[in-house]
Order: C-alpha cells, then sequence, then structure tokens
C-alpha cells in the first residue's frame, strides 16, 4: 500500500486549500486515515481524523475550518482548509492505522503503521 499527498502550496491568510491523500493498492475505506501537521521546530501532532465509519475527529485549533471528506476523494481522504492562519504553515502528512481497525478518535502518531512523504503548507499573513 502506498499514500501519496499533494495539494499544498504558498497561500496568504484567509484563503483554502485541499489536501489530498491517494491511497493505491489497498481500499481507503479499510483503513482509519489520519493527518498530521509538522510545524517548523515542533513535533508531528495529529490534526484529523477519517474513520472507517465516516465520523471525523478533530483538534480543537482547526474545528470550524478543517473539514474532512472521503466521498469526494478516488480512494482516499480530502482535507479542506478554510481561512488559512500562519500557524497552519507545516508539512502536512497522511496515515492508515492497522486494517479494518477503527480509531474511535484522535489517535497517538504511534499507531499508524503506513505514512505518505507529505505535502508542504505555508500560509503568510
Amino acid at each position: 500500500m502506498r499514500l501519496v499527498e499533494s495539494g499544498g502550496g504558498s497561500v496568504q491568510s484567509g484563503d483554502s486549500l485541499t489536501l489530498s491523500c491517494e491511497v493505491s493498492g489497498a481500499t481507503a475505506m479499510d483503513y482509519c486515515i489520519q493527518w498530521f501537521r509538522e510545524a517548523p521546530g515542533k513535533e508531528r501532532e495529529p490534526i484529523a481524523t477519517s474513520d472507517r465509519d465516516a465520523k471525523k475527529y478533530y483538534a480543537d485549533d482547526i474545528k470550524g475550518r478543517f473539514g474532512l471528506s472521503r466521498g469526494n476523494a478516488k480512494n482516499g481522504v480530502l482535507l479542506q482548509i478554510n481561512s488559512a492562519k500562519p500557524e497552519d504553515t507545516g508539512r502536512y502528512y497522511c496515515a492508515t492505522g492497522p486494517w479494518r481497525i477503527f480509531c474511535r478518535s484522535l489517535t497517538r502518531r504511534t499507531w499508524f503503521t503506513r505514512w505518505g512523504q507529505g505535502t508542504q503548507v505555508t500560509v503568510s499573513s
């Protein structure tokens, strides 16, 4: 299985962009897929979870601005970033949990078994 993130770029504060996590070699719905953000000088942190039952979980600092979607993705998950802020800057990674296991919440990094290479988002003020 392979994960490929795309859609990152440089935007202005207040702009929107959509990140894609495409899964190949497996069926995305068999996995909980979580997005992580690694800001400059900080650890990689979980920000949004798309669970196998379509439930979604978000970190407090992005609730109301970020949105997850599986329905519009080919075989993966989209992360919509709205009203981007400079603090959203970082490298965004998606990762999958174990096969056919639910996440049930934002989940610690060590639980995830497969990772993409990340896509960079830079938000300037």
